[in-house]
């Protein structure tokens, strides 16, 4: 019984996402992102310099999902953040990789779409994790 358990347990963690990321790599990895997105603190303070085609993504982690009330998000997106849900690291770095794949399996919705084209191939869970370590 007892290695049952023990089985049972060491299959759990093996089956349970890693999240090892850099923040240093992914605050050169946010150099993709600055086309669209910039990082403002509350203050004024440019941590990020960039476009303002996307939302500005101070404090993202932690914040509920489509919040920013300067940005026209898309319906599909919009309706995860009615749900409640925030953004972690995971979830984030999840989107960025493929946000329509994303919205499609987190609403259930086949025809679900993002406004936001970009996939970021590699490196999303470091840009994530730059991104939680800015607003600390």
């Amino acid at each position: 019984m007892k290695t049952l358990n023990l089985l049972a347990i060491a299959a759990a963690l093996l089956a349970a996402p890693a999240f090892a990321a850099d923040p240093a790599a992914g605050e050169d990895g946010f150099k993709k992102c600055k086309a669209c997105h910039s990082i403002v603190a509350p203050d004024g303070t440019e941590i990020q310099k960039g476009g303002r085609t996307g939302p500005n993504l101070y404090g993202v982690i932690g914040q509920r999902i489509a919040s920013d009330p300067d940005f026209a998000y898309g319906e599909s997106l919009a309706a995860l953040g009615a749900t409640g849900a925030v953004w972690d690291e995971a979830s984030l770095a999840a989107y960025t990789a493929d946000p329509a794949g994303y919205l499609k399996a987190t609403l259930g919705d086949q025809s679900a779409k993002s406004k936001m084209s970009f996939k970021l191939a590699k490196g999303s869970e470091d840009v994530a994790a730059y991104l939680a370590a800015v607003a600390k």
